[in-house]
């Protein structure tokens, strides 16, 4: 096999699907036989996120806790911003080429061992973020959901805890188009849990009957925000609590008060922080974290482009809000920001996602739209989010641009040092603009 380099080897991966990247075939059993191949085990805890919205930050919230209370933790999360090394940490650092030519270089002798089956993007990667943490020896592992979960690659590993953030409406093409029917696709991360082995949690506040359903049809240990954990929010300070399983009739409760508010930024992430806190409850026997690795873990997690307010005037917000639940959540969270001349929103989105849905939650918020196209295979083009716009009656001035990179250009021209601009509607959105900021700077 040739040495590969690590753009080499991405390349590659995009080869092996039609769609490159964002390619998409939902099932376990190529991945399955890859991962037996490798012969691939278990040793540490392993915990599995899922959901619509709330990922990211609850996994950064396990790493940055797990970490500073003294383990080698491994996380892997998709997609990326700027660096394919982003998807694979441990210790909190993206891993470096060496590790992930490496593992990939195993992977590929194990598909081709495997009768050269194929494997998608996300597949390979997931494989390969396996063998990066195993050759690593972490102590515990976290695993992101890429689409779904019940016939994603993650769900190719068994949980000691698995939770769902939460469901909304999203990826309908693939997992349906309601809450329940996307519920039970979630819900398919969790294991049965009446011999111990496993811990189910759902952090959704109103979680659907399907997923209930599931749960109880395979015996899952489950967890439900305000049943069985919960928060109380303070204006400077949260309190987080647990029902003691261990009590009679599990009927005492455990609470932690005077928790500082979670580093990240915006409403929704006492709910994320408190699925943490949940799954490290569960697992405590087996890896134990002290107050202070958990108060500090919560204050300093690491997690670009989630509600990420720069320094410096005019003031840039960026968020990878994608659909209609994240975006109103974001709105919610500008409105908590204070008072600005104008507001400038820059959006570019995929062409699948209900574009409609999302952007009307910020109906008459926005002073100028910067619409901008995105060039990848599912982009959809600036004129198609202007038509949005206009026929919404959403308000503001209107622009399109061919990218990310021009929209931004013309908003530091437009944006006083009183005004704030908004970057939203995609990874690739945020990413586009990141990278005009860092070349710049």
């Amino acid at each position: 096999m040739l040495v590969k380099s690590l753009p080499d080897w991405l390349a590659f991966l995009e080869s092996l699907h039609p769609k490159g990247q964002g390619g998409i075939e939902l099932g376990l059993e190529r991945v399955s036989r890859v991962k037996a191949e490798l012969q691939q085990s278990q040793s540490s805890p392993l915990i599995i996120v899922g959901g619509t919205n709330g990922k990211g930050s609850t996994c950064a919230y396990l790493e940055a806790i797990y970490t500073f209370a003294g383990y080698r933790v491994g996380c892997y999360t998709s997609p990326h911003l700027l660096e394919y090394n982003e998807r694979v940490r441990v210790e909190r650092a993206p891993v470096d080429d060496e590790a992930l030519c490496r593992a990939f270089e195993k992977v590929e002798r194990a598909r081709q061992s495997a009768g050269g089956i194929a494997l998608t993007y996300f597949e390979f990667g997931t494989l390969a973020a396996w063998e990066v943490f195993a050759a690593r020896q972490v102590e515990v592992a976290i695993l992101e959901v890429g689409l779904g979960g019940r016939l994603d690659a993650v769900n190719a590993y068994d949980a000691d805890c698995a939770i769902v953030t939460g469901i909304a409406l999203d990826h309908t093409d693939w997992l349906g188009s309601t809450r329940e029917a996307i519920a039970f696709e979630k819900a398919g991360i969790y294991r049965a849990g009446n011999n111990g082995n496993c811990t189910a949690i759902c952090a959704d506040p109103e979680p659907p009957q399907s997923m209930l359903d599931y749960a109880a049809g395979i015996d899952a240990d489950l967890r439900l925000l305000g049943r069985d954990f919960g928060y109380a929010g303070e204006q400077t300070q949260w309190t987080f609590w647990e029902r003691d399983r261990q009590s009679q009739n599990g009927s005492a409760v455990i609470r932690r008060s005077g928790l500082a508010n979670p580093g990240l930024r915006g409403t929704c992430q006492l709910r994320n922080a408190s699925a943490a806190l949940a799954a490290i409850g569960v697992l405590g026997e087996r890896v134990p974290v002290s107050i202070q690795a958990l108060r500090r873990g919560l204050i300093e997690p690491d997690l670009p482009g989630r509600f990420q307010v720069l320094p410096g005037r005019p003031t840039l917000v960026l968020d990878v809000a994608h659909n209609p639940q994240a975006v109103a959540m974001l709105a919610e969270n500008l409105g908590e920001m204070g008072a600005f001349e104008k507001t400038f929103a820059l959006v570019g989105m995929l062409a699948d996602k209900d574009i409609a849905g999302a952007l009307a939650a910020l109906t008459g918020k926005i002073d100028c739209w910067l619409l901008a196209s995105l060039d990848v295979a599912r982009g959809a083009p600036a004129e198609t989010l202007a038509a949005v716009v206009a026929n919404g009656r959403m308000g503001g001035t209107v622009e399109s641009f061919a990218s990310p990179a021009e929209a931004f250009t013309r908003a530091a021209k437009l944006a006083g040092e009183n005004d704030r601009i908004v970057i939203f509607g995609s990874f690739f959105t945020v990413a586009a603009v990141m990278r005009t900021m860092k070349h710049r700077a």
